[in-house]
């Protein structure tokens, strides 16, 4: 010990100040906490942080919930475009598909512009490029049009989305970073419940455009929030920018994300569908099905994040990918009615389970590389997600392409359940085991 304390004071003397005591403390902590005390992690929540931290990540998780707020509103509202645009109902998968992957392909580009220019600038010029595709969307007359505009958004959402992430957890300590991703989470589950609710209500009445038209405002309101509470640069030492950021824990993290957004996506996909053009239900009566998945994702993430803080990321991630499997095989089950009020006991599994996965794997991932580096993390993540969510969106088009029957959601469902069981659970063994990647930070500080 004397011997650390010794090797601290010399880095400390190189170092001079400021942000380098910082990183060279941080570096001392993960280093000596491999037996992870309970002590030790008890003693992390009683860690100060500051307001200006909070108010970062209200403002950065505002721009991120933007994003999913988008997904969730337009599939609600996409039976009432085909038909307004004469077009099949699978045909306008590819608005999803659209906005995912062009979302998917700035993610990496957006997330080394984080790292180079920091989070504020490259936030806003998402916004920006966000708010004139809603606007030009909401004017659009044919389904190529439409597409192109969402392509555009899409483009504003991959530099927006590591930037918000980045932005949102600059602020604090490794070992809190659980809580702030917990109030990240919750965000995202408060923006599934609101979408659905909100874009319901616009669609009947006002029409599909309305929900374009909402997005305008909302980006500009989330543009101001970045402008007054996220500096101008959110990480303090360029030099740990050497570290690989693609490590092994990274990796899984990802693979989980895209296999969470996977599951989420398409069964939001099949159940606005489904629920609309074959029980009969308004886009209003639909959405209110998907409210309680929602509320229940909100209600999760904050339990993950404290859970994360104290046991780790692989707990509740596996606890999370069990309960959506089994929730999931249980809807898949031939017998089991998709529209009835029997059907919502099954939902709840389903939600606590995806909402527990939000926190884990992007706590992971972010402690597993330094902070300089988080916006190339936050858009490895964020691929990860974009792309599980395309994929989602993709497959659920697939499995309506015949119109959308029982039988065919009933199959949909179960092969969720098994990825979940079969990708998921051994995926999150490979969480929170980041010795190399503590080797690096080490090296790094």
């Amino acid at each position: 010990m004397r011997a650390v304390r010794s090797s601290v004071a010399g880095r400390l003397t190189r170092k001079g100040a400021g942000d380098d005591t910082v990183a060279v403390v941080r570096s001392l902590t993960r280093a000596n906490r491999g037996g992870r005390s309970r002590r030790a992690r008890a003693g992390a929540t009683d860690i100060e942080i500051p307001r200006a931290a909070w108010n970062r990540l209200f403002a950065c998780t505002a721009a991120a919930a933007l994003l999913q707020l988008d997904g969730t509103l337009i599939t609600v509202a996409l039976p009432s475009v085909a038909s307004s645009l004469h077009v099949s109902s699978a045909s306008t998968s590819v608005l999803l598909g659209a906005y995912f992957g062009a979302y998917a392909l700035l993610l990496f580009p957006g997330g080394a512009l984080v790292d180079r220019l920091g989070a504020r600038r490259v936030a806003l010029a998402g916004l920006c490029l966000f708010a004139i595709g809603a606007a030009a969307g909401a004017v659009a007359s044919s389904l190529g049009l439409l597409v192109a505009t969402r392509v555009l958004q899409g483009a504003g959402a991959g530099l927006v989305s590591p930037a918000a992430l980045a932005g949102a957890v600059s602020g604090f300590p490794p070992e809190r970073r659980g809580s702030a991703l917990g109030i990240w989470g919750a965000s995202a589950g408060a923006s599934n419940l609101v979408g659905p609710l909100l874009g319901g209500l616009l669609t009947v009445g006002f029409g599909w455009r309305a929900n374009w038209w909402a997005l305008v405002p909302l980006a500009l309101l989330a543009a101001w929030a970045i402008v007054r509470h996220v500096p101008s640069v959110v990480h303090s030492d360029t030099a740990e920018r050497g570290p690989v950021v693609l490590n092994a824990v990274v990796q899984s993290a990802t693979l989980i994300a895209a296999l969470t957004f996977a599951v989420m996506i398409g069964c939001f996909y099949l159940a606005a569908q489904y629920l609309q053009r074959v029980a009969g239900y308004s886009a209003l009566g639909a959405s209110s099905v998907l409210v309680l998945v929602a509320l229940l994702v909100g209600a999760a993430a904050p339990v993950a994040g404290r859970l994360s803080d104290r046991y780790g990321e692989r707990r509740p991630a596996a606890l999370g990918f069990l309960a959506a499997g089994a929730g999931l095989a249980a809807l898949g089950l031939p017998g089991v009615s998709l529209q009835s009020a029997s059907t919502m006991p099954l939902l709840i599994p389903v939600g606590l389970g995806l909402g527990m996965l939000f926190v884990p794997t992007s706590r992971a991932a972010l402690n597993a590389t330094p902070l300089a580096s988080h916006g190339r993390t936050s858009g490895a993540l964020s691929m990860g997600r974009l792309a599980g969510a395309a994929i989602g969106a993709e497959l659920a088009g697939v499995a309506l392409r015949g119109g959308p029957t029982a039988s065919g959601v009933h199959t949909a469902v179960l092969v969720a359940a098994g990825a979940c069981f079969l990708v998921g659970l051994p995926a999150c063994l490979r969480l929170g085991s980041h010795g190399e990647a503590t080797a690096a930070l080490q090296e790094a500080c």
